[in-house]
């Protein structure tokens, strides 16, 4: 029998300011890194044993 899921903490304090100011500032990811990423992701799913959507 599975465990059940604790419920994710409140975030307070200089903790929860840092969060908010990185969310505010999110940097989209390179066309590089991108590419990268989907490379990766064919080169696991042409490795996989199981079928990968």
């Amino acid at each position: 029998m599975a465990r059940p899921i604790k419920e994710t903490p409140t975030i307070k304090g200089k903790d929860s300011i840092r969060f908010q100011k990185e969310m505010d500032n999110l940097v989209p990811a390179s066309a590089e890194e991108k590419e990268r990423m989907k490379r990766s992701y064919e080169f696991m799913k042409s490795i996989a044993t199981f079928p990968m959507p």
